[in-house]
């Protein structure tokens, strides 16, 4: 799967987690941008997971900052 097709599955999957209907863009910040507490990346994550068939490490979810990170990170996962 390419990345711009992650995006357009991922960028689904955000939009009930996305409350303030933030634009997102590469550089989009979980934590500053979007807002999210802890609860709200353990969900998100979670849907990512169920969506890709994947794991997310607790030691990945802590380096992925932005939109691009995460999209660059399921990915590789993908690819794995």
């Amino acid at each position: 799967m390419s990345p711009a097709d992650i995006d357009a599955r991922i960028r689904t999957l955000v939009e009930p987690f996305n409350k303030k209907g933030i634009a997102i863009t590469d550089a989009t910040t979980f934590a500053h941008d979007l807002e999210f507490d802890s609860l709200t990346v353990m969900d998100f994550v979670a849907e990512i997971e169920d969506e890709f068939d994947v794991i997310i490490s607790m030691n990945q979810q802590a380096e992925i900052e932005n939109w691009g990170q995460l999209i660059t990170a399921v990915h590789k996962l993908q690819d794995s």
